[in-house]
């Protein structure tokens, strides 16, 4: 494999990593960034197999709470509460996955200006959810009913479109239906799990004739990149957002919408 393409295959991971668990779109800035670098991936199937090094990540960071999670929900009525949460806001992400992902795949993986364009649009509602969003009423991600996980991961359907970003419409949605900053993201951040192993293993075995050594050795790349980067990101995200809130990353979607509108347009 040329070293260009291996660094190419390279940046993609870190982009992956740097971008997958903040509300910015990492499949929105894979797509755009592999058109602009020329990099295609059989079925598309690199942009999200790669996901699992994020993945991993966060199952790195959180392997000591997961534990105690699984061992308290024998006989906690609580710890079983939060995990039929998460699988309940996992639910609608599988049902519309499974319909209709060779329409994804196919034509909205395809189409570099719906990705930008949804950025700018999504950035535009980071800005105005720090705003409107309802005083919280739920500050730990444990307590987050279950209607309400159920409406986050309805709202989480909306990132199959590219662009829209998965962890910021689950954020999002969760914040306006009163859910803080913090919690909205952690329970982002447990919803990915199930979500992104999920479109990984779904995707690996629809694209499974189409793979071969060249790809596995980007896919290998990327993963690694992919690791790193999110591990970084997780440990500083919460942090984060709870002492700035989402307009940072609205703000950085709409420069990167806008520019790739602008790039797009010049050819």
């Amino acid at each position: 494999m040329p070293a260009s393409d291996t660094l190419v295959a390279a940046l993609l991971g870190v982009i992956e990593g740097l971008t997958e668990f903040l509300p910015v779109s990492s499949t929105g800035h894979l797509l755009l960034a592999g058109h602009f670098l020329g990099f295609e991936s059989a079925g598309r199937t690199f942009e999200v197999v790669i996901q699992l090094g994020a993945v991993l990540a966060v199952l790195t960071v959180y392997a000591g709470r997961l534990t105690r999670l699984f061992a308290a929900a024998p006989h906690d009525a609580g710890a079983r509460r939060f995990i039929g949460a998460v699988l309940l806001a996992f639910l609608p992400a599988v049902v519309i996955g499974v319909l209709a992902h060779g329409f994804i795949k196919r034509v909205l993986f395809e189409t570099p200006v719906l990705i930008a364009v949804m950025l700018v649009l999504g950035g535009v509602i980071l800005l105005l959810a720090d705003r409107l969003a309802p005083w919280p009423r739920y500050g730990d991600a444990a307590q987050v009913p279950l209607r309400t996980a159920f409406g986050i991961g309805l709202v989480q359907c909306l990132a199959m479109i590219p662009g829209v970003s998965r962890s910021g419409a689950t954020i999002v949605g969760a914040m306006f239906m009163g859910v803080g900053p913090r919690a909205a993201t952690e329970f982002s951040f447990f919803l990915s799990m199930p979500t992104m192993a999920g479109a990984f293993a779904y995707d690996l075995w629809k694209n499974r004739d189409v793979l071969d050594g060249s790809a596995m050795w980007d896919i290998g790349i990327g993963f690694v990149m992919a690791f790193v980067s999110a591990v970084l990101v997780v440990r500083w995200a919460l942090g984060f957002i709870a002492r700035h809130g989402v307009a940072p990353f609205g703000w950085w979607r709409i420069i990167v919408g806008g520019a790739a509108l602008v790039a797009l347009w010049w050819g």
